[in-house]
């Protein structure tokens, strides 16, 4: 050591001597004081080289070993993810090649009028549809509810209210008394609150006398609009098949064309629809109802204990108990019901936020009740918790935001660590297919959908994170901005606050993020892999433009 620091000495002290001699000349005090800074000088380069040294080792001893661990554990998160795309869509190839529609599985007749019961042979429908200050929809929802094809005396619709506003409350109360005038058995029901959001809505309509006449009930959430052929298509399964409790359509989407945002969500949802829900219907009898454009048995429904508001996604709480029970699930992807999807940035993250903040928070709270379920097979109680839960709901949001958004950009300070190709082009590039299969029009989005997806992971990741811990935000519910066809019409006035300037729409999280992975990018760029920095700077680029608020509408 000492051989090593003789150089660095000599070097030092020369400095400082040369640099005294030019400012304050020579002199005996300094002659004096000389060897004391000679000594500080020897002290500090001494320093300097362990701490040097004890962060090389800290380095080698802990943060790569940690990092190859961080590395390894996303690698096997990645294989499992991609076991779980494969099997989905054999399962969907299967289907398709084989023609295995649920006519083949399950017996459907179409509905016909008897000679002698006459209408009496239709079973009773009810009808629900949940609203809270729906001005640009309400009208659209109602008229496609009250023009489904149904005999009029077997058939209810229930309009679950729970505006504050006065202004909404007339105009659902006209739209009520319009079709009420035109023979249609219509019924506005209100709360004098919102507790337990829609869930509330919807156990609270289930109370009134006249839904005791009822067999089936049929939800569409206000945005929705059904054929009018809804009903003779779906019923006919229930009808026939008494174990059956639920039949769930494909959403269709009436904006998808509106801005790039809204085409990205019809990618995703569309291959949620073609993979998730047809395998899980046609594999296990079982998939999570979403929401709106499905047909409940009432018995069923009763059977699984009705609505619960104990987390904010109790379409999906209402699946899970009602599929414990032993009931089985129909999907229909050949029926579409018309929907519109968010277009404006800041409605989306709200609503993906209680998409996997909900799931999660109910994974919390039902573990343990499918653990100790006797009713279903242990390989249903496997699909559910492993399969349908933990890697569906809640590892795939967590794997997706740490991988591509932390670990890989982060690797550029670690090229001692190998990150195999496999795990960064070829698995999510087959996944990428996969997805675009269900969507081939949007083919050449790709790149940018893969780039919105990692944007989105981050809120996923935080709104999964909140529901398994029960944050303060688990049971946040932010109703989903809707526009109807007001923009394309303009026979309904706007209503909203208008933005107050640029910083309204900025959003820090994304900024931030977006700025560590440049700077990843711009180091990686100089001192490590090129093709790895071009996919930086795009996710980069792909968090400032969402942390600017220049996404969606």
């Amino acid at each position: 050591m000492s051989l090593f620091l003789k150089p660095l000495i000599f070097l030092q002290d020369s400095y400082l001597a040369f640099f005294s001699l030019m400012f304050h000349g020579r002199s005996t005090k300094d002659e004096a004081v000389a060897p004391k800074k000679l000594e500080a000088s020897i002290n500090g380069v001494r320093i300097s080289i362990e701490m040097t040294t004890w962060g090389r080792q800290l380095r080698t001893l802990l943060i790569v070993p940690l990092f190859k661990c961080l590395v390894a554990l996303c690698l096997i998160i990645s294989l499992l993810v991609f076991t779980e795309c494969i099997y989905m869509n054999l399962v969907v190839l299967y289907v398709k090649l084989f023609k295995r529609k649920p006519e083949k599985f399950y017996k459907w007749e179409p509905m016909q009028e008897d000679i002698e019961l006459g209408n009496e042979s239709y079973p009773m429908v009810l009808v629900q549809i949940p609203m809270y200050n729906e001005k640009e929809v309400l009208q659209l929802s109602i008229g496609a509810a009250c023009r489904l094809i149904w005999p009029l005396d077997r058939l209810i619709v229930q309009v679950l209210d729970d505006s504050t506003d006065q202004t909404i409350k007339d105009l659902v109360n006209a739209e009520c008394t319009k079709w009420k005038s035109e023979g249609i058995n219509i019924k506005c029901e209100r709360r004098e609150n919102r507790i337990g959001y829609k869930a509330g809505a919807l156990k609270q309509g289930m109370k009134h006398n006249y839904v005791n006449l009822c067999n089936y009930v049929a939800i569409f959430d206000a945005d929705f609009q059904p054929e009018p052929d809804y009903l003779q298509r779906s019923v006919p399964f229930l009808v026939h098949n008494p174990e059956v409790a639920l039949v769930q359509a494909r959403w269709g989407f009436m904006n998808a064309n509106k801005c790039l945002m809204t085409r990205m969500q019809e990618m995703t949802l569309n291959y949620h629809f073609m993979a998730e829900q047809e395998s899980g219907s046609v594999r296990h009898a079982f998939f999570s109802f979403n929401g709106t454009a499905g047909v409940w048995r009432i018995a069923a429904m009763e059977d699984a204990g009705g609505w619960n508001d104990r987390t904010t996604v109790e379409d999906m709480d209402l699946g899970v108990r009602a599929g414990l029970l032993g009931w089985k699930f129909v999907f229909l992807h050949d029926l579409t019901v018309k929907s519109e999807l968010p277009s404006k940035f800041k409605a989306f993250r709200f609503q993906q936020h209680r998409w996997s903040c909900g799931p999660a928070n109910l994974f919390r709270k039902m573990i343990m009740e499918i653990i100790r379920n006797k009713r279903v097979t242990v390989w249903k109680k496997l699909y559910m918790i492993c399969s349908f839960f933990f890697i569906r709901k809640i590892i795939v949001h967590f794997f997706t935001f740490s991988f591509y958004c932390v670990i890989l950009p982060t690797s550029v300070y670690f090229p001692e660590v190998n990150i195999p190709a496999w795990s960064t082009f070829y698995i999510p590039g087959l996944i990428t297919l996969f997805i675009v299969i269900a969507t081939p029009r949007s083919f050449y989005l790709v790149m940018f959908w893969i780039l919105f997806e990692n944007v989105m992971s981050m809120h996923r990741t935080k709104g999964t994170f909140i529901g398994i811990v029960e944050g303060g935000r688990a049971n946040e519910w932010v109703v989903t901005e809707k526009f109807g066809d007001a923009l394309k019409t303009k026979l309904l006035p706007p209503i909203g606050k208008p933005r107050n300037g640029f910083f309204e729409s900025v959003n820090s999280k994304e900024i931030m993020v977006g700025i560590y992975i440049l700077c990843c990018a711009c180091y990686g760029l100089v001192f490590g892999n090129t093709f790895l920095c071009l996919y930086l700077f795009m996710q980069a680029a792909a968090f400032l433009v969402s942390g600017v608020g220049f996404v969606g509408t």
